[in-house]
């Protein structure tokens, strides 16, 4: 009753803002996205029988408070689909800075969902498990399923699920991240997002939105997905911005990032364009012939940067790569 799995985060193109539903952690609309890599969680899982209780820890510390009883949501669920109420010890380490903006709970839920489900014996799809990971998170649904994505919103799990986008863009898409440290509260963002001004008007036209990407995916269209994927950031930001706390996420290497990719894709025509979820650190979209390019022009912004490509599907790991 122990498996381990890996996952990889998220960079939402068309994204999610608000829930309709918290406990089940149903959004408004649906959202797609791509996974990047070679970033990763690995989690590793076990169901044990005469302990007394749960034990969830990340990166080596016991994880308490909010942050336990969402994963106790994801637990639960995976109890309930096996019938039994065995507690569990759950481990986990990220490849890469969390809650700076890169989407280290999507592959988190993901990756912890995949591997409960594994553990307690249950034969799922992936589809099928990311609705166990959206009770996490609504981004580690797209997680489970990998590459480009797309969650669809719904009010019960035979609906509300993940599906894989196939696309040519998968071999050629090559991302900079830069690296902007700033912490930011997610969920929070997501509570508040309905009650901005910005909101409706977010609504009204999202759904256009998230045709035209599912058409210029299929299409290998780069240019045009990733256009659109710069141009719904401003949108999210916008929504984020507006609400009761105001939150205003980025910070002055952010906008240089932005600067440094218009002026590349202005004066040199190269074809790059940025994308942010609710964080600071930013996501650079670009080809395998010009990343060289882009991320000299990136760190130039001082930052940290790396080059990531796309990343596929959750997966369990052999035994030998268990975290205990």
């Amino acid at each position: 009753m122990k498996a381990t799995a890996k996952a990889h985060p998220i960079q939402g193109l068309v994204k999610y803002h608000g829930m309709r539903d918290e406990e089940l952690r149903l959004p408004y609309h649906d959202s797609i996205s791509v996974c990047t890599a070679p970033t990763h969680t690995k989690t590793t899982v076990e169901f044990r029988p005469d302990a007394a209780e749960d034990v969830y820890r990340i990166g080596g510390e016991e994880v308490t408070g909010r942050g336990a009883e969402r994963i106790d949501a994801v637990v639960d669920h995976v109890r309930g689909l096996a019938e039994f109420d065995h507690a569990v010890r759950l481990e986990s380490e990220n490849s890469f800075p969390s809650n700076i903006g890169f989407g280290s709970s999507s592959s988190g839920f993901a990756a912890a969902a995949m591997a409960l489900a594994e553990a307690a014996g249950l034969d799922l799809s992936r589809p099928d498990i990311s609705t166990i990971a959206r009770r996490g998170s609504s981004s580690a649904a797209r997680a489970v399923t990998g590459a480009f994505s797309h969650l669809y919103a719904g009010l019960n799990d035979e609906d509300c699920r993940s599906e894989r986008i196939e696309s040519d863009l998968e071999d050629d898409l090559r991302i900079v991240a830069a690296h902007v440290p700033a912490y930011k509260e997610t969920e929070q963002a997501h509570e508040e997002a309905a009650e901005s001004h910005m909101f409706e008007a977010r609504m009204a036209h999202v759904h256009e939105q998230l045709q035209t990407m599912r058409d210029a995916l299929r299409e290998a269209d780069f240019d045009r997905a990733f256009e659109l994927a710069e141009h719904d950031s401003l949108s999210l930001t916008a929504t984020t911005m507006t609400g009761p706390a105001g939150w205003v996420y980025w910070q002055p290497r952010t906008i240089a990032v932005f600067n440094a990719v218009r002026e590349l894709r202005e004066e040199e025509d190269v074809p790059v364009y940025f994308s942010t979820d609710t964080g600071a650190s930013v996501y650079v979209n670009t080809t395998e012939e010009h990343v060289e390019r882009v991320e000299s022009a990136v760190a130039a912004c001082d930052v940290e940067t790396d080059v990531w490509s796309v990343g596929g599907p959750a997966e369990i790991l052999p035994e030998s790569d268990a975290l205990f």
